[in-house]
């Protein structure tokens, strides 16, 4: 009897086990970078919702935008990143914002997600780039006019910007790729970047 109760137990133990793993493989893949108040933020919309774009000019929205955003662990599945990287594209593309780069801080959400519009490839498509790090400046520099969503009515010209940058960067597909960027979109992703970490194009204005 001892013998049958024994084996009894550990029958239940194999099968609990593997129930057990089987659903946290599942919750795995289904899981999200994003913490709740962000998911919610998020979901709020569909995909063809733009997000409201936080304003330099508004305290609350001020004291985020001068915040450091975390990298995003990709996830297989992660159905809020893909909710999330689509509102923040038609949020750029809105006619009520009509920009050629987004960060999403500019949005709420304090992650190292940017999408730019890459006027260096025909025919100029928006790109979505996930942890972009700057690894490399070139000491040649360009001026150029520099406005932004989150600054109404201002622009400036900037003269401090790489004429060229390394970049590295995630794609959604969790792949890693290194690039050189030139030109003007080096512009735009040394503005985008900088909002990653808080900065905004006014910071580099001698007022």
């Amino acid at each position: 009897m001892k013998n049958i109760l024994f084996l009894i137990s550990i029958s239940l133990l194999v099968f609990s086990c593997g129930g057990s793993k089987k659903i946290s493989s599942s919750t795995d893949q289904t899981s999200t970078t994003f913490n709740a108040a962000q998911t919610k933020l998020i979901l709020a919309g569909d995909a063809t919702t733009p997000m409201r774009v936080f304003k330099i000019n508004n305290e609350s929205d001020s004291i985020l935008l001068r915040q450091k955003c975390e990298d995003v662990v990709i996830k297989p599945k992660d159905p809020v990143l893909k909710a999330f990287t689509d509102r923040l594209l038609t949020t750029v593309r809105d006619s009520m914002s009509l920009g050629v780069g987004i960060a999403a801080p500019q949005v709420g959400i304090l992650k190292n997600i940017i999408w730019v519009q890459r006027f260096d490839k025909a025919p100029f498509p928006f790109e979505c780039y996930i942890n972009p790090k700057i690894i490399k400046y070139t000491n040649k520099k360009q001026d150029c006019k520099e406005g932004c969503l989150s600054i109404p009515n201002k622009t400036a010209t900037t003269t401090n910007r790489a004429y060229a940058i390394l970049l590295a960067y995630d794609k959604l597909d969790g792949t890693h790729h290194v690039e050189m960027i030139e030109d003007f979109t080096a512009v735009i992703f040394q503005h985008e970047i900088d909002h990653l970490s808080g900065k905004l194009f006014v910071d580099y204005l001698e007022e």
